[in-house]
């Protein structure tokens, strides 16, 4: 990953490769713009993204067991979306968006962008990706 820190709004410059492989692995997880809207300004914990709750809050597209999404939390932070919170005991079960998640927020939000959908390639590549763990 190339980042370089610009001065006049301090946010991190990411190669294109790493936004392009962050955007696929986010349109193809099954949750909504939501879950990283909220992650903006508060940690999610992730029972509220679980079954039922997850598609109450409008966090999940559909119903996910605690399994399923753990492994999905745990590939965005992977990819550099997300990061464990830690509190004064260490890590918890909750997620919060990283500077490169919170880049993609805004720019969803600039263009309005609600849903994110994956295509064939976007779900092929994230399957490379995940079972390779190269850097597209």
């Amino acid at each position: 990953m190339t980042s370089t820190t610009s001065h006049s709004h301090s946010s991190i410059r990411y190669a294109q490769k790493t936004l392009d492989r962050a955007e696929r692995a986010v349109r193809c997880a099954p949750f909504r713009v939501k879950l990283y809207a909220t992650m903006v300004t508060q940690s999610v914990p992730l029972l509220a993204v679980v079954g039922t709750t997850g598609i109450r809050h409008q966090y999940s597209k559909r119903s996910v067991t605690e399994l399923i999404a753990e492994s999905e939390l745990l590939w965005l932070i992977q990819v550099g979306l997300l990061r464990r919170e830690v509190d004064g005991q260490g890590l918890t079960d909750s997620f919060r968006l990283t500077p490169l998640g919170r880049q993609l927020v805004a720019r969803w939000h600039n263009s309005g962008r609600v849903e994110l959908k994956p295509s064939w390639s976007d779900r092929f590549y994230n399957i490379l990706s995940r079972w390779f763990r190269l850097p597209f």
